[in-house]
């Protein structure tokens, strides 16, 4: 799997470097930053992460998957890459992480205005970029580029705006509606990834439609996977420290799942979470535990296996290329292989 990712990453490359080179120079050294090219004085940065490139590949797999040259996909690759990283940097700003993949964050690093206005310019080329695609199809690449940024927007809106509702009663988030938050705001850019790879190769609206399924499943089975992460991870694996989701008290599913599952400890969880105190080492650790024993963490397992499965459903209920299905299969679980 790692050959096919790089396989991607490198035929994306010269096109992501050129999109970022086309920006202001200040906002193109943030960029290069945020990446993982370049340090904070715009140097190379040999040490920085890039990620793995996932939605790259899946524009490009899924140009392949319907029978067309990955080539047509770059600028779909391209376009979800700067629009992955505008909302990494804004998510940053919105949830006050210091930290992203083991550095600090853009604002951290530039300022929060600074960082702000480098998110819009990448915002701003990404749709540039796939307007400007050599393709007869990109008047509905760039309508469906444009209507997973408005999803991602509204699932950011809702996951903003569940910070301000109890932790129990009528008000109360439920497993449901965090759901379809995450489906906004994680899974559509994933479907809208192998979408547009479809789009930009040619596909019927029927196989386009697939695609974009099976990536918004996708994208739920990784929320549910990152949500583990943020409560039980590892800061070596997560790049931030452990428990950080709990001590911002945000609710991600496992906590939702295991306070709608009722019992002592669900009460429990309701006492200290409702508590205007911050969550100290010990709290933390106490809070993780009772999330445990509720439930939360074993359901949210569930959560993303199911996902999985949805996403691997309708790959094989779609007629695709062999060799391309079969990557995306692969990738599929790849994605997800983490530490749980």
């Amino acid at each position: 799997m790692a050959r096919v990712l790089e396989r991607c990453r490198d035929l994306t490359r010269p096109a992501l470097v050129d999109a970022v080179g086309r920006l202001h120079p200040w906002i193109g050294e943030m960029s290069a930053y945020a990446l993982g090219w370049a340090d904070p004085t715009g140097r190379p940065d040999p040490g920085g992460s890039e990620g793995k490139g996932v939605r790259q590949a899946l524009a490009v797999l899924g140009a392949e998957a319907v029978g067309a040259d990955a080539a047509d996909a770059v600028p779909g690759a391209v376009a979800v890459e700067l629009v992955h990283t505008f909302s990494l940097l804004h998510d940053d700003i919105m949830d006050a992480d210091g930290l992203r993949r083991q550095r600090p964050a853009v604002w951290k690093a530039y300022g929060t205005g600074p960082a702000v206005l480098a998110g819009d310019a990448l915002h701003a080329q990404a749709v540039t970029v796939l307007a400007e695609a050599p393709s007869r199809h990109t008047g509905a690449a760039v309508r469906r580029l444009c209507w997973a940024l408005n999803a991602l927007v509204s699932g950011q809106a809702e996951d903003l705006r569940f910070e301000e509702r109890p932790w129990y009663g009528p008000g109360a988030v439920g497993p449901g509606q965090y759901r379809s938050m995450a489906e906004g705001k994680t899974g559509a850019l994933l479907g809208c990834a192998l979408a547009l790879g479809a789009v930009l190769g040619g596909a019927p609206e029927r196989t386009v439609t697939a695609l974009d399924r099976a990536g918004r499943h996708l994208g739920l089975a990784f929320q549910a996977v990152d949500d583990i992460l943020g409560i039980w991870g590892d800061p070596v694996v997560t790049g931030k420290p452990v428990h950080a989701d709990l001590r911002r008290r945000k609710k991600t599913y496992p906590v939702l799942v295991a306070l709608a599952g009722g019992g002592e400890a669900a009460h429990e969880l309701v006492t200290l979470l409702s508590s205007p105190r911050p969550l100290d080492d010990a709290s933390a650790e106490l809070v993780a535990a009772l999330v445990e024993e509720a439930g939360g963490r074993a359901a949210t397992r569930d959560e993303a296996r199911r996902h999985l499965d949805g996403a691997h459903r309708a790959l094989r209920d779609t007629p695709l290329a062999h060799t391309a299905a079969r990557e995306l299969d692969a990738l599929f679980t790849h994605v997800l292989d983490r530490t749980w």
